[in-house]
Order: structure tokens, then C-alpha cells, then sequence
């Protein structure tokens, strides 16, 4: 079935129940045939050929291996991860490119800026319990 907007709020991806580890379920989400016609099929990793899996943790419902669900994302939550992904380095790398430019040599400050992303990406990491709740999916079962 592939990706389709339910709402306006909320996306729906179809896919297969792989795995079900007391209330964790991985879903492997169904090839997308609408990534053909979106404007930003080129920054998405949905659009890629690599079968993508998604962890849920779903205590409400209890789910079988292979069995089909709808995954439920809310359209809101992208912002939030491009944000955190991609434009809150950016502007801590440039900031420290800028800043290390005015105190140290041209290569020290390149390191630097590349540096400060290790920092940034190990408290990401530490923080994964947090991102789990704030980029909550939901299953539905077909």
C-alpha cells in the first residue's frame, strides 16, 4: 500500500509486524510507492531502496509477527527532527567555526567545529528516552 496522508495532522505508512519483544513491536515499513511524485524524495530516507524498521512501543495492544498494521505519525514531528538533526549542528558547527576563526588558526577552528559535534551527538544519544516519547508512532492493525 505505501505511504498515504490520512489527515491533515497525521501521516500513515503501511507495514509488517517483524518482531514482538514483550510491548516493543519493530515494523518493517512496506516500499513506498508515492516517493515518485514528492518534492523531497531526496532528503527523505524513505524514498531509499533499504527496507526501514521502525521500534514502537505499543502496551495497549498485543501484535503477532507478520502481521499487517498502518504505522501513525504526526506530520508535526518532522520539523522537530530536522531540527535536531540537521539545523541545531549546523548552527553549533558554524558558530564554532566563526568563533574559533577569531581565536585560533583556520585548521584548529575547522577541527574544532567538527569536534563539537561528538558532544552534541553523545547527549542526543543520552537523551534517546526523551526523543522516544517526543517522536511517538502509534500502530493501528488492519
Amino acid at each position: 500500500m505505501g505511504s498515504i496522508p490520512s489527515h491533515t495532522d497525521v501521516f500513515v505508512h503501511s507495514g509488517v509486524v517483524s518482531r514482538v519483544e514483550g510491548h516493543s513491536v519493530t515494523v518493517t515499513l512496506d516500499q513506498n510507492v508515492h516517493c515518485e511524485s514528492c518534492r523531497a524524495k531526496g532528503a527523505c530516507g524513505v524514498s531509499d531502496g533499504a527496507a526501514k524498521q521502525i521500534q514502537i512501543d505499543d502496551p495497549t495492544k498485543t501484535y503477532t509477527r507478520d502481521q499487517p498494521v498502518r504505522v501513525v505519525l504526526k506530520k508535526g514531528l518532522g520539523h522537530k527532527a530536522v531540527a535536531w538533526a540537521y539545523v541545531f549542528p549546523f548552527l553549533l558547527m558554524t558558530g564554532t567555526l566563526i568563533l574559533g576563526s577569531a581565536l585560533f588558526e583556520e585548521w584548529l577552528a575547522g577541527v574544532l567545529s567538527l569536534a563539537v559535534l561528538v558532544p552534541y551527538f553523545t547527549g542526543v544519544y543520552a537523551l534517546k528516552g526523551y526523543f522516544r516519547k517526543t517522536f511517538k508512532a502509534s500502530l493501528q492493525s488492519l
